[in-house]
């Protein structure tokens, strides 16, 4: 099993959310966050002053699923999530040793 975190730009969640139902994922976690890459930030003005905003809004999404559904979920995400200007995000691959339902108690694939 592994699990993929990808960093992206708001407003683009539900087109990856779409793409990753499309592939036949049930499930994702997501989270904002705040965060800056290459992107470092930007100045902006609120009532005359200008101030820098270094941590842009972010959402993160955890999907863990099996091996055999990687590659599809990837392009998903990647192809959904691309604007094609700088911020647009990251992706990265992780192995998950287990996972246990806290409900029924099941183990690995059958807990996804």
């Amino acid at each position: 099993m592994k699990k993929i975190e990808a960093i992206i730009k708001p407003f683009k969640l539900d087109e990856v959310k779409e793409a990753l139902q499309e592939v036949g994922l049930q499930g994702i976690t997501v989270t904002e966050a705040k965060g800056f890459g290459r992107q470092k930030g930007h100045t902006e003005l609120y009532r005359g002053a200008e101030y820098v905003v270094d941590f842009l809004p972010k959402v993160k999404i955890e999907v863990v699923l099996p091996d055999d559904m990687v590659d599809a979920a990837i392009e998903a995400i990647r192809k959904a999530a691309q604007t094609g200007r700088i911020g647009d995000g990251k992706i990265f691959l992780t192995n998950v040793e287990e996972v246990i339902r806290i409900r029924t108690g099941e183990t690995g694939a059958d807990a996804v």
